[in-house]
């Protein structure tokens, strides 16, 4: 018993790890985090990861928005993007185990649990659904670290299976939701997002693992079941008796090396690194999705591909701390014929039947064209200001640009963010604001402006 309780004091207290993992997050006060050894060597132990992302939001809404039954153009509201916590255990020098649950998207009028609606306890948007992210094994084929002799090894090799994040096809598409430069991603570089995968992660097995500068990710998956109906002329998610997928992302690292122990790719090291990336990766399902051509159903291979260049690069004085911040990244999807997503974060709006005139064609509330059969060229960069008086507190400007070309729609769009990182302790506790652009279509070849969503976000993890 003893035992046990200096163990859950040592979890509770111990914030004093290795130097590596401090910096990675830009604070030096938080070390390895809420951990605690299962033995008295450090090579077992546990990790507990919790955090939560408020939203405060003031957003334009399409064309032809109703919100709980009433006309809106605009909406203010405040909600829960995310909330969260992850627990790893390293049980052996081999093998470890994740679980990583959590809610998302709960606004005051939606994301409750599953037929939560109208007034009272159980109201629209209440007590949403706790649900797992992850949950995965896995085996350390070859380690970081010999076993036996405790040396590196140059190469390694670890092999996984569950309900997984280690997928392609870019840098993003392996985000962590913890450390983005902007607000957040931006969507669409989960190309599946609740469709064909559950938030992001599918049922699978993966090898990961690094030869010297180079680290690689490969899977095979099988797809949760889609089934809208098809439609003429262009292609729907709809996969039958999924077949199974299979994908990776291969990156080169020219300067300091990221971790690989989880999958989650970092967004800004706040000065702490010195990283130089280029990447690329793919995704494919055959048979994933079907359209109709003059009434007879035809099946569509799922092909998708992208490029990535990712820079984190300190720079100047090194007391001032000033650092430079980029990502670029071009996808190439096809998922058949004039396939096309709209997708809104949060998006509170419903079609409102009293609107007369055009109304927007991806639908009310904030959405837009988000995923669809073409290319997606996307663009972010910050810049780290030098540090003040106070150390821990930093500033960090960025933007971001997007510019689509999908097939369903006869003009091209851009959008962009711009916004400010306000560190208080690194990315374990920050406040974000971002204003954002998104375009308009009235119909396929005609866009009728864009609109605006101003978000303030309150981050803290432990």
């Amino acid at each position: 018993m003893k035992r046990l309780l200096l163990s859950l004091v040592t979890a509770l207290t111990l914030f004093g790890g290795s130097p590596d993992t401090a910096r990675a997050q830009g604070s030096s006060e938080y070390g390895s985090g809420l951990k605690f050894n299962l033995n008295q060597e450090g090579t077992k132990y546990m990790r507990l990861i919790m955090w939560n992302q408020i939203w405060f939001r003031s957003m334009q809404m399409n064309p032809g928005t109703a919100i709980n039954g009433q006309s809106a153009s605009s909406v203010t509201d405040i909600g829960a993007r995310r909330l969260r916590m992850l627990a790893y255990a390293q049980i052996t020098p081999r093998y470890l185990i994740l679980m990583h649950f959590g809610i998302n998207n709960q606004t005051f009028l939606n994301g409750g649990a599953a037929g939560t609606s109208g007034t009272g306890g159980y109201g629209a948007g209440k007590k949403p659904g706790l649900f797992f992210h992850d949950v995965w094994n896995e085996y350390a084929v070859v380690p970081t670290k010999s076993p036996v002799t405790g040396k590196a090894n140059k190469s390694t090799l670890y092999l996984g299976a569950g309900l997984h994040y280690w997928h392609g096809i870019s840098r993003m598409t392996s985000a962590s939701t913890l450390n983005f430069l902007a607000v957040d991603a931006p969507i669409f570089n989960w190309p599946l997002i609740e469709n064909s995968d559950q938030f992001a992660r599918l049922f699978g097995v993966y090898a990961k693992g690094k030869l010297g500068k180079f680290e690689y990710r490969m899977n095979w998956n099988k797809p949760f079941a889609t089934n809208l109906a098809p439609t003429e002329g262009a292609a729907v998610d709809n996969n039958g008796v999924s077949r199974m997928s299979y994908g990776g992302y291969f990156e080169y690292q020219f300067l300091d090396q990221e971790a690989n122990i989880l999958p989650f790719k970092v967004g800004t090291y706040v000065g702490t690194k010195r990283v130089f990336n280029i990447g690329a990766g793919f995704y494919h399902q055959p048979e994933g999705t079907q359209s109709l051509s003059n009434g007879v159903t035809q099946k569509h291979d799922i092909s998708l591909f992208a490029v990535d260049m990712f820079a984190d690069l300190p720079f100047g004085d090194k007391k001032k701390n000033m650092a430079f911040t980029a990502y670029s990244t071009f996808y190439s999807n096809n998922f058949g014929p004039n396939y096309l997503r709209n997708l809104g974060i949060m998006n509170p709006g419903t079609v409102d039947p009293k609107f007369t005139d055009a109304k927007a064609l991806a639908g009310p509330g904030n959405l837009q064209p988000m995923i669809g059969t073409g290319t997606i060229w996307y663009t972010q960069a910050g810049l780290l200001l030098p540090k003040g008086d106070n150390a821990k507190a930093r500033v960090q400007p960025f933007a971001a640009y997007t510019y689509k070309n999908f097939e369903a729609l006869g003009k091209a769009n851009s959008s962009f963010d711009v916004g400010c990182n306000f560190y208080i302790d690194g990315h374990h506790a920050k406040i974000t604001p971002q204003y954002s652009t998104r375009p308009v279509y009235t119909d396929k070849n005609t866009i009728s402006g864009s609109k605006g969503s101003f978000i303030v976000q309150a981050q803290v993890y432990l």
